[in-house]
């Protein structure tokens, strides 16, 4: 396992001249660079993070093959015929639940981390999941609203991780659940992700694997919650 020593300032100056140059020719030029400065601190990131994860959350997983996105966008309908992205993000999932990510899946909830020219953030959640796991979380809200509440509502996770991102929220409360319901800005959810902005000098040292270990223990009981309410247990040791 090589050890994650911190991304250099390259790395996002690299996906920052990719922006500006998204094309085939400039990549392959430049692919040396790419594998260098962002994708071997990358794969260094995944595999010390799931170390990490093995001693206090063992089913959620990292997987240096797996668990990194690729830098090739899928153009095939999209009107943007840009072949690469201009970010890089690393996704921990729950291992019996797969990698898969949004509706077209049927991922579980876990961590992710996001680099991109400017910013970083790591986020916990589910995002966009498919219609049937939907269901079964907004289920276990509105049969015990209180116990989600503990988690996401106390004044240290508020101050650090903030509330739900309102991605693609409904507007109304959805069928078959009272439209008075005492938790219906959660019944109106799509997504349930939560997290915070990582400084650049995070990014830079060693210790950025630390305070991603400390994100993801302060996440875990929202992130258990989820995948209890999809039908995925937690774990008390890693399965070979």
């Amino acid at each position: 396992m090589t050890e994650f020593l911190g991304f250099p300032s390259a790395a996002q100056r690299f996906l920052r001249d990719l922006g500006r140059n998204n094309n085939k020719a400039w990549f392959d030029a430049h692919r040396s660079d790419y594998e260098a400065e962002l994708r071997a601190p990358m794969k260094a990131l995944v595999e010390a993070l799931d170390a990490r994860l093995a001693s206090f959350a063992p089913e959620i997983v990292g997987d240096a093959k797996r668990s990194m996105f690729r830098i090739n966008r899928d153009i095939r309908f999209s009107k943007d015929k840009s072949p690469y992205k201009t970010n890089a993000g690393i996704w921990f999932y729950h291992q019996d639940a797969g990698r898969g990510v949004g509706q077209d899946a049927e991922g579980g909830a876990g961590f992710y981390f996001h680099l991109d020219a400017k910013t970083s953030f790591v986020a916990a959640g589910v995002w966009m999941p498919p219609r049937t796991a939907l269901g079964k979380i907004r289920d276990a809200i509105a049969a015990k609203p209180a116990a989600l509440r503990a988690i996401v509502s106390t004044p240290a996770f508020r101050r650090r991780y903030g509330t739900f991102h309102a991605d693609a929220m409904l507007t109304r409360v959805p069928r078959g659940y009272p439209p008075d319901h005492p938790a219906g800005d959660w019944l109106r959810l799509q997504s349930f992700t939560v997290g915070r902005d990582v400084a650049a000098s995070e990014l830079r040292t060693a210790g950025l694997v630390t305070k991603l270990a400390t994100d993801f223990k302060a996440m875990l009981p929202l992130v258990r919650w989820l995948n209890s309410a999809m039908g995925f247990r937690p774990a008390t040791k890693r399965l070979l």
